[in-house]
């Protein structure tokens, strides 16, 4: 059943004529006439009368009380449809590590927002490793992930930050009084690690184990905070992205360099190869491509 044949029946029923009906959708009057006998020859009924004056039928009165339901949803949809287009209206689920949060990329979520209010942004604190997982079953439109997978697997992917790790410590640590710590200097110290589904978590194993040693971890957790607090009451150290150890304000704590050390925190964004990106989500990549990307 044809829409427009709907729309030209309506359009008759409103007028009670066919001339008029023709002139206010633009139409000839045989192509109207040839579409309601269409519509009727489908629908196996009468219509109208056909007499000096033009009325509905049974079964005319019965399809317009639907037809205008039908037409007011069609009309709906293309609204809804416009909105989104425009992006005047759509969703985004986005994955962000705990251990990040939103410093690295807030001014690109507040400059979105500015321009497009009515999309629902929605952030979804977990780990890298579970971040992945959701892109991939399609919880999560896009996520933030540590350590860039290869663009050859199952996601797209863009590079936004290379940020080396710092040495978080308690300055009555006798680390604190150097302005430099090889990876060496940590292994008889105690760590405050991120958890295992963290990938960072594997990356600071790694870089041990390249150095010989494997560390005495006294501490997981997935919240910067929650470290920062426990290098601050001398549980441990902990390894943290420079502009998060930079940020650090408390007087008890101090950030210091590594040499000699390739951990760092790659974050990129990723989103699924070979899947439908709605505009609003696009928009957004296409944003980060403009404001984040590492170069």
């Amino acid at each position: 059943m044809d829409i427009r044949h709907l729309e030209y029946f309506s359009e008759v029923a409103k007028h009670s004529s066919f001339t008029k009906a023709a002139l206010t959708l633009h139409v000839s009057q045989p192509s109207l006439s040839k579409a309601i006998k269409q519509l009727e020859a489908e629908l196996e009924v009468p219509l109208f009368y056909r007499s000096k004056t033009l009325e509905l039928t049974d079964a005319g009165k019965a399809l317009l009380v639907n037809v205008k339901e039908v037409l007011n949803s069609f009309h709906n949809l293309n609204s809804e449809l416009n909105r989104v287009i425009d992006l005047k209206k759509g969703e985004i689920n986005i994955g962000i590590p705990p251990i990040i949060g939103a410093s690295f990329f807030s001014k690109l979520i507040s400059q979105y927002v500015e321009e497009y209010p009515l999309v629902d942004l929605k952030l979804e604190e977990v780990g890298s490793k579970m971040i992945k997982q959701g892109v991939e079953d399609g919880s999560l439109d896009i996520g933030l992930v540590c350590n860039v997978p290869s663009r050859n697997g199952k996601f797209e992917m863009m590079k936004i930050v290379d940020d080396p790790l710092k040495l978080v410590v308690n300055k009555s640590n006798r680390l604190s009084l150097k302005n430099s710590v090889h990876m060496k200097d940590l292994q008889h110290e105690g760590f405050i690690l991120y958890r295992e589904d963290f990938t960072l978590h594997d990356r600071i194993m790694e870089e041990c184990a390249n150095h010989g040693f494997y560390p005495n971890v006294v501490c997981h957790s997935s919240q910067r905070d929650f470290m920062i607090e426990m290098v601050d009451a001398r549980l441990g150290i902990a390894l943290l992205p420079s502009k998060v150890a930079d940020e650090i304000m408390n007087p008890h704590i101090k950030s210091i360099p590594l040499v000699n050390s390739s951990a760092s925190l790659e974050l990129g964004m990723v989103w699924k190869k070979n899947k439908y990106i709605p505009h609003s989500v696009r928009e957004f990549i296409n944003m980060a491509e403009t404001h984040l990307s590492y170069n």
